[in-house]
């Protein structure tokens, strides 16, 4: 039902110097008078950072919702329905109303434009009432006795299988779900989830009616007491790597399904019951063996008890030859306890279509029951492959890299875990000895390890990574674009900036959208997303202790200060280009990029930078290897299997080893 008062507020935003902003009198709706704020609206200014002379107005009595539109092909024009304090509700894209109205006066003027929207908005609210929408979440002491900090997360599905919470949150797809900070949370106390709670798509007010399936989970915090002296809360990592949904130790209710109707308020109490249990790590084998140990580095940064590990796949012989050391592949990638390369011993029955889906999919790569046939014979290189599992309090793994947010995370795998592996596996302990390879975030990860320890290993063989040159930050120029979310220049009409599209070229997901989504998963950096992930392994420390971001999630206005910080720290073509004379001689040969030419994540523009740049180095000559995938191939693409990969390394260390040796050679 309408509450009131309620005002429609009308802002102009014109970005062409020909256009003159309207008086309110052409309008027809009347100027709002000085602290009036509470019930009309404030122009926000210019939006994505571009010039602009807002004007502001108010009026009409209706319902509240904010409702943004951009004009063709005149002054583009922002139409805001805004309400008194507390209403909360927030409809951040066009309506099919608002889109059909905008269509069809492309040629009227601005004065007219907006009259006749604003008549428009109060038909279409009259028309849909907005009844009060209130959940409840709770939990009893049963099954937490202490207070809780964390993160209230309701999903909403029109299904119950699988449950909600799987199906929320991700940039793939999406169901509705709101989140709220809970701080001291105590058991029986009520965290409300209502009109104004952070939502992706819509809050619930503006729920369609109909029959949905809710439930709600509290991503539990951990305070952190950090060596740099801040004090940060965030959910600590529990062996899941990153994963809201089905962390151990988080709170979930039971599915419940509710009935939403037009003009009639929802009122549903949910109840934590559960507790989602450890994880079960997998049991050795005697090919597949698991590793985890505390880091001292980590714990002392943290100011916790922190942990790294590895999963390490064994060659065919190693238990009987124990006298015999082995080199090693490391892949790089997210947290998975699976052993590198998909290894498995198991085939299962749809085998055959199995095989023939991964293949049309990425050409090169086989199975892993396949991968297990080449890696058991005779004739096959023996090494060691092995995983890391590195998760920050922010993200499934570290980057790999010193952070100021996450810690030292390099040093705490170089100096902590890999010793160890050596120690315990019988790894050779020495550069030559060690290759690398990943794809995605362990694409990066692989040519960053690379490139920042050139003395530490001895070659990558890199697969779509991601941006290993921020003037391609996706579809971003992290240092020339004013806006992550729009291209700089767009006057006229603005077109949205894209982060995915399908291998023929569709866009996907938008740059504003996936920042809603991390913004809704967790405030502060803290959604466990990429965005997120990138600004706190790349970023320097805010003054509140947690990452600051590249960008405003939700304006998407760019910050230039750590925009400079990305590209002195983390830029690798950068890097490799400011310091070519002394990194030239330890790179020249070990370098090697695979990559889809529709990647679907637009990772390939950067690739294309970062070979302009090494095809024309000189004293030395990289002799860096790229390779692309064509036509219309997309992420995950590699040109050969896993097993030719294996077997490409293996020459390389042969060809590079001491000419004694008295240890195993592949």
């Amino acid at each position: 039902m309408l509450q009131s008062p309620w005002r429609l507020g009308v802002e102009t935003d014109y970005v062409a110097s020909t256009s003159q902003a309207p008086s309110p009198s052409s309008t027809g709706l009347s100027e709002a008078e000085p602290g009036a704020a509470a019930s009309g609206v404030q122009a926000p200014g210019p939006i994505e950072g571009r010039p602009a002379h807002p004007a502001k107005w108010s009026g009409t009595n209706v319902s509240s919702v904010n409702l943004w539109r951009r004009s063709h092909p005149h002054p583009e024009i922002q139409v805001r329905v805004a309400s008194s304090p507390g209403s909360g509700c927030d409809v951040a894209h066009d309506t099919p109303r608002i889109g059909n109205i905008m269509s069809v006066l492309p040629h009227v003027s601005a004065a007219r434009m907006l009259r006749k929207l604003a008549s428009v908005l109060s038909l279409a609210l009259l028309a849909s009432p907005l009844a009060a929408q209130r959940v409840e979440v709770s939990f009893p002491s049963g099954v937490m006795a202490k207070p809780v900090t964390g993160r209230v997360i309701l999903i909403v599905a029109r299904d119950s299988t699988p449950e909600p919470r799987f199906r929320a949150g991700s940039y793939g797809g999406t169901q509705p779900f709101y989140g709220l900070d809970v701080s001291a949370l105590a058991p029986g106390a009520v965290a409300v989830i209502d009109s104004t709670t952070s939502a992706y798509p819509m809050n619930l007010a503006q729920l369609p009616p109909g029959d949905y399936f809710v439930q709600a989970v509290l991503n539990v915090y951990t305070q952190f007491h950090r060596a740099d002296g801040h004090v940060i809360w965030a959910h600590m990592d529990q062996w899941e790597g990153q994963q809201w949904n089905r962390s151990p130790g988080n709170l979930v209710s039971d599915v419940r399904r509710v009935r939403v109707d037009a003009g009639k308020p929802l009122n549903v109490k949910l109840t934590l019951d559960h507790v989602i249990p450890p994880v079960a790590v997998p049991p050795d084998t005697k090919w597949v063996k698991r590793v985890k140990i505390q880091s001292k580095l980590l714990s002392e940064f943290w100011g916790q008890p922190m942990y790294i590990g590895a999963t390490i796949l064994l060659p065919a012989g190693y238990d009987e030859n124990p006298g015999m050391r082995y080199p090693t592949v490391y892949q790089q990638g997210h947290f998975s306890l699976a052993p590198a390369f998909g290894f498995t011993t198991d085939s299962t029955a749809d085998y055959e279509t199995q095989r023939d889906a991964i293949r049309a999919r990425t050409d090169g790569r086989e199975p892993g029951y396949d991968f297990y046939k080449s890696w058991k014979s005779e004739d096959f290189p023996r090494m060691l492959a092995v995983t890391w599992q590195h998760p920050t309090p922010y993200y499934d793994d570290s980057y790999a890299v010193n952070s100021a947010n996450n810690g030292p995370y390099a040093d705490a795998l170089l100096t902590e875990l890999v010793p160890y592996i050596e120690s315990h596996f019988r790894a050779i302990p020495q550069p030559y000895a060690r290759t690398l390879t990943g794809g995605s975030t362990g694409g990066w990860e692989s040519i960053a390890l690379q490139v920042l320890h050139p003395d530490f290993f001895n070659g990558t063989w890199t697969l779509y990574p991601d941006p290993v040159d921020f003037r391609s930050l996706q579809m971003v120029n992290a240092y020339e674009d004013t806006s992550a979310f729009v291209p700089n220049g767009n006057d006229w009409v603005v077109t949205p900036r894209y982060m995915s599209r399908t291998t023929s070229g569709q866009p996907q997901t938008t740059q504003r959208d996936l920042s809603r989504i991390e913004a809704v998963l967790g405030s502060k950096e803290r959604s466990g997303q990429q965005f997120n992930a990138w600004d706190a392994a790349w970023s320097p420390v805010g003054a509140d202790g947690y990452p600051r971001p590249l960008w405003d999630k939700t304006t998407g206005t760019m910050d230039r200060e750590v925009a400079d910080h990305w590209r002195d720290n983390f830029d690798l073509r950068h890097y490799m280009e400011v310091n070519w004379s002394t990194l030239g001689p330890k790179l020249a040969g070990k370098l090697n990029v695979y990559v889809g030419d529709m990647d679907n994540y637009y990772l390939n523009l950067a690739v294309y930078q970062l070979e302009d740049f090494l095809k024309g180095t000189t004293n030395p000559r990289s002799d860096a290897l790229f390779e692309y995938g064509r036509p219309m191939k997309g992420h995950g693409w590699q040109p050969m299997s896993n097993a030719e990969l294996i077997r490409i390394m293996a020459r390389h260390i042969a060809a590079s080893a001491p000419t004694a040796m008295d240890d195993a050679t592949p």
